[in-house]
């Protein structure tokens, strides 16, 4: 009976009805006449409860729920969550779920409504969106039923209690790797990349099609051939790429739920699996103060799953990075000349002239592609119009910060370094076409 009283509760109903009887009594003491009618409408009431108590608690049927979900979960991107519940009633019942979702998501007021038909399975789909990586605890699963009397209400709890890792984004991964099998990329994701050909080393020749380049015509082959002929060449393998990760301050800057830091590791995870799906060797450094995680650049799939692991647990910091400890560390273990992919952010010029020789020693001896973040909402702000004298005062100060991102960009391109300046959703797209222009140029 303990377990009975621990999984019983009364429905509105059954307050309601109660709640009338004992008016009805206390209209009886001015009216004697409708005491046997109390008399009956109570007995009644008490056989329907008990009644109702017995299809619940005093048979061997049971609702249980069983949720279905990966290992992991996808940061920034909607997961898929499904529960499956199976009723063994011989009648159909009315039933409440609940799920005791993760503390991160703040979600207080999960409830779905449903109906199970006798000896009924039913599927439900949610999807729930992380915004921060770590290790997630879900709870178990609670099923309130009521009968077609609707007087007392039972809870099935099934015990599902279980953590889950919420990893850099691999959703978006697959997307992408959809398109490096059909040899597309993304600028939205659907933009077709055509390979211009121009690696130094030959692969076979072709017959021309519409957009090749004229450069690479056979004019020997097409002579033989009395077509034209195009010579086809190979990407350029086994270069050296590494992923530099800046931790600081400036990164924990948020954008739609996710942090600048979040977005970089997307963007990285995403980059080094298009450089290992190019024969290249990736290797991954993470900085702030001093330097964190450092992978030396190799070529084989454990490195992305080293890669994964390393990115998964990575936090930003409160205090300013320091590059020369980057740069000391990458003379020391990265030997030869690597492609370097900066993820960081400057929002004032005189943050980035501190860094300035740094970043120019580190061109020096590699090809360096420094990632910086285009503020939407200062964006926002400069297309407003004011009106009164905080709204300019706000736009003036909004168009200071606009335009020392410009200067900044401007030193780094009079110092010879690449640049990408984009939105933090633009992220991936971007590092990854910028990566495949630079393999195309043979810059690495």
């Amino acid at each position: 009976m303990k377990r009975y009283f621990g999984d019983l509760f009364f429905t509105t109903r059954f307050f309601v009805l109660w709640g009338t009887l004992a008016f009805l009594f206390i209209v009886s003491f001015f009216t004697p006449e409708i005491s046997f009618f109390n008399q009956l409408y109570t007995w009644t009431l008490l056989c329907f409860c008990l009644l109702d108590f017995a299809i619940l608690f005093l048979t061997k049927s049971n609702v249980i729920a069983t949720r279905k979900l990966d290992g992991r979960m996808s940061n920034g991107d909607a997961n898929e969550i499904f529960i499956v519940i199976k009723s063994s009633f011989s009648i159909k019942i009315e039933a409440q779920l609940i799920d005791e979702l993760p503390q991160q998501f703040q979600v207080r007021n999960f409830l779905v409504k449903f109906v199970l038909a006798p000896n009924e399975i039913k599927n439900h789909v949610y999807k729930l969106t992380p915004k921060e990586r770590g290790e997630y605890d879900f709870g178990d699963i609670h099923i309130f039923i009521v009968s077609i009397l609707g007087l007392i209400q039972r809870r099935c709890t099934s015990n599902q209690a279980r953590s889950v890792k919420v990893y850099p984004s691999f959703l978006q991964l697959r997307k992408h790797h959809i398109l490096l099998s059909t040899d597309k990329r993304a600028q939205g994701g659907t933009n077709r990349l055509h390979k211009l050909g121009m690696s130094a080393e030959f692969d076979h020749l072709k017959e021309y099609t519409r957009g090749d380049d004229s450069r690479t015509i056979n004019w020997k082959a097409s002579a033989r051939r009395n077509d034209l002929m195009v010579n086809s060449y190979m990407d350029e393998k086994s270069k050296q790429v590494y992923c530099l990760i800046d931790k600081g301050r400036l990164m924990q800057m948020p954008f739609n739920g996710l942090s600048l830091l979040d977005y970089s590791i997307n963007a990285a995870l995403m980059f080094s699996f298009t450089a290992l799906h190019k024969d290249d060797k990736v290797g991954l450094l993470t900085f702030a103060e001093k330097p964190d995680d450092f992978l030396q650049a190799v070529k084989n799939r454990r490195q992305f799953i080293q890669i994964n692991e390393v990115l998964y647990k990575q936090q930003s910091k409160f205090l300013e990075s320091d590059y020369a400890a980057v740069y000391r560390i990458l003379n020391q273990r990265a030997g030869q000349r690597s492609f370097l992919m900066l993820f960081t952010n400057f929002e004032t010029l005189q943050g980035f002239d501190r860094q300035l020789p740094y970043l120019r020693m580190l061109n020096q001896k590699h090809l360096l592609c420094v990632i910086m973040f285009e503020n939407v909402e200062l964006k926002q702000i400069h297309s407003q119009r004011g009106d009164n004298l905080e709204d300019i005062y706000i736009k003036t100060i909004a168009d200071k910060f606009a335009f020392e991102k410009k200067r900044i960009l401007r030193e780094m391109k009079k110092n010879g370094m690449m640049a990408i300046y984009t939105d933090p959703q633009q992220l991936s797209a971007q590092v990854v076409n910028k990566y495949l222009e630079v393999k195309r140029r043979q810059g690495i």
